[in-house]
Order: structure tokens, then C-alpha cells, then sequence
């Protein structure tokens, strides 16, 4: 995978308030995600571009999954999204960049833009169906959190929902186990049959606050979409719980308190 290859990987510096992710596991396919529309090109990026930029990074990681290919900010480069990492690719094919690109002048992340964009257009594809909303009546705001039922940031958060509720802000919470799907011999994941039990559960929000409060569930089988969420997670560049997104398609978090929060998403008005 392209992630591991990648050293010094650090897409958004939240890891002290989060959970990180056990890497040791692998996700299995997503049978019911969403069918892949194919990589999204931006202004003057064509086909052979593609073809270019996905010969170029199957050199480090053969099958890696394109997902967007624009005309970078520094000229000679295509910035890149695939498998959940933002880098930048020569348009010669020989070089590529890891790591932020700033505008000094404006002292501006330029990567922060093209990630919101591509977060904001995947997270708008999940249904209302596959979250668990706790919402007040009216709310002012929406974020969108992964989360796994056994991370202590995650617990720590979901403590302070009324809290969060009584700001404005709606949570809707995605599955992300961050033991994976299943392990290295093709089984299971514990947490990730626990949080299938949540998601399987009749009443979605009890049995997500009992997972949260410690409290075993039952096992349970049926149609979830806590393999899509995951795999979307990896996609967006989700390494660890909890992950916060704006409307905007920001992420703001790691774990963060109801005034925090409340502060970030009153920048987006």
C-alpha cells in the first residue's frame, strides 16, 4: 500500500487526541460500498495524465487506487489523491513529492483545499441510513466523527454528546475499527464484530452508547456498512479515532470539546 511506503507520514497532526489505528490488520472489500466511479480529473488533466500518474506510483505500490488528479500549484506537478494520501507526482513521471505544500505569501496550506473538497463529495455520498445521528431539535451544525467503540478519546467524546447537542451541533457517527475489518488470517476483528452488533441492533443509538459505556453486545449478523465506512475512512486519510469533518469537509479533530468544536465550525459561518 502506498501509505506504508510512504515514511513520514503525517496527514493531519491530530495523533495525540486520537486513537491510532492497528496497521497490522487489513480491510476486506467493501461488498456494499458504493460502485467506484473512476478517478476525478481536474481542468487540464486527461486520461494519458491518469495513466501517467497511476504508472508512475504503481512503481512504489502496484494496484494503488487513483482517486483524483489535479494540476498542482507548483508548476511541473500533479497533486494527487490515492489510498488515502495526498502527494505530489512530476508530470514527467520521474519524481514525487510527500508532504505539505505552503504558499508563503498567503502562509496558506495548499493541500488542506484539495483534501476538503474530496472529503466533502465522498462523506455527501454516505446515506442518512448508514450513520447514527444524535442531533437536537434545529441544529446550527453537523460534523461527521469515525469513530470505533473502544477508543478512550471516542468514549471521552461521546460522554459530552448532550453537551455537544446542547451547542447546536448535530454528530453523526461512521464505523471505523481501527483493528480493520479482518486480521491477517481473514477473520474478524473483534471490535469490528462489535461495532457490526451496533449497527445491526434495532435501536442503533442504545446499543452505540452501551458499546461506548463498556457494556458487551450481543453478536449480530446482517447488510452493514461498517466495511464501506472503514475502507472510506482509509480513503479520506483516516489513521486513527476519533476523526472530525465539517460541512466543508475540513477535519478538525482528533478529540476536541464542545467549545472547541463549536469554535472551529463558527469559522465556516
Amino acid at each position: 500500500m502506498l501509505k506504508k511506503l510512504l515514511l513520514a507520514v503525517c496527514v493531519s497532526g491530530f495523533a495525540l487526541a486520537a486513537c491510532a489505528a492497528d496497521h497490522a490488520a487489513t480491510a476486506a472489500p467493501a461488498a456494499d460500498a458504493p460502485a467506484s466511479s473512476g478517478a476525478v480529473l481536474g481542468n487540464g488533466v486527461d486520461a494519458a495524465a491518469l495513466k501517467l500518474v497511476q504508472q508512475s506510483l504503481a512503481k512504489l505500490a502496484p494496484g494503488v487506487e487513483v482517486d483524483v488528479v489535479n494540476r498542482a500549484p507548483l508548476p511541473g506537478f500533479y497533486q494527487v489523491i490515492a489510498s488515502g494520501q495526498l502527494v505530489y507526482v512530476s508530470t514527467d513521471g520521474k519524481y514525487l513529492l510527500n508532504g505539505d505544500l505552503v504558499d508563503l505569501a498567503a502562509k496558506k496550506n495548499l493541500n488542506d483545499a484539495a483534501w476538503a473538497t474530496y472529503r466533502k463529495a465522498e462523506l455527501a455520498k454516505v446515506p442518512a441510513s448508514a450513520r447514527i445521528e444524535f442531533a437536537p431539535p434545529n441544529p446550527k451544525y453537523r460534523v461527521t466523527v469515525f469513530t470505533d467503540v473502544s477508543c478512550p478519546y471516542c468514549k471521552v467524546l461521546h460522554e459530552h454528546i448532550a453537551e455537544f447537542n446542547k451547542e447546536g451541533i448535530a454528530v453523526d457517527y461512521l464505523a471505523w475499527p481501527r483493528q480493520g475489518v479482518t486480521d491477517l488470517r481473514g477473520q474478524p476483528t473483534p471490535i469490528y464484530q462489535e461495532m457490526a452488533a451496533v449497527w445491526c441492533a434495532a435501536d442503533r443509538k442504545a446499543a452505540f452508547t452501551a458499546a461506548k459505556d463498556g457494556h458487551a453486545l450481543k453478536p449480530a449478523s446482517c447488510s452493514n456498512p461498517v466495511r464501506y465506512e472503514y475502507e472510506l475512512g482509509l480513503k479520506l486519510g483516516v489513521n486513527g479515532t476519533p476523526a472530525i469533518f465539517t460541512p466543508s469537509g475540513r477535519q478538525v479533530g482528533g478529540y476536541l470539546t464542545p467549545a472547541q468544536l463549536l469554535r472551529e465550525l463558527q469559522k465556516e459561518g
